[in-house]
């Protein structure tokens, strides 16, 4: 399996980096369409809150496999003042500082799972996950290279 992939948040720029980054491993991981698109949203929408809100951070890209399933856990830093009302700022018609407030709710939509700290000391994390099915010839394929390591 791939090894993780990290994007420097700075700016709007890095924003399509983390995306193409997102989609190419996404792709590489066998998502079907319209996923790696979903995943490349989910991640533009969390980086570009840690552009506007903080100015830098991270974000972590790392493939994974659970039984007959593999998926991509994204994982986004900041070290910022964090979220005062995290409640406020996940329900859709939130807005922080400034835009639709689309952020945080948006992404949570696009992905599997969503888990999100925030806190003044630490910063925020976002982990988020999207899954999909193996089918019978992966399973085959990895018993096959399991056997021959």
């Amino acid at each position: 399996m791939d090894d993780e992939v990290r994007v420097l948040i700075n700016g709007d720029a890095d924003l399509v980096s983390a995306r193409a980054e997102a989609r190419a491993m996404a792709e590489r991981l066998g998502f079907a369409r319209p996923a790696p698109t979903l995943i490349a949203t989910a991640i533009s929408e969390i980086a570009r809150n840690i552009v506007v809100h903080v100015g830098r951070g991270e974000i972590v890209l790392t493939p994974l496999e659970d039984g007959d399933r593999c998926g991509l856990v994204v994982i986004a830093r900041d070290e910022g003042p964090g979220i005062r009302n995290l409640e406020a700022a996940l329900r859709d018609e939130y807005s922080g500082r400034s835009g639709l407030g689309l952020g945080l709710p948006g992404a949570r939509r696009l992905m599997d799972e969503f888990e999100i700290t925030s806190d003044a000391d630490n910063g925020t994390t976002v982990t988020m996950k999207k899954w999909r099915l193996r089918d019978e010839l992966e399973r085959r394929r990895e018993q096959h290279r399991r056997r021959d390591e």
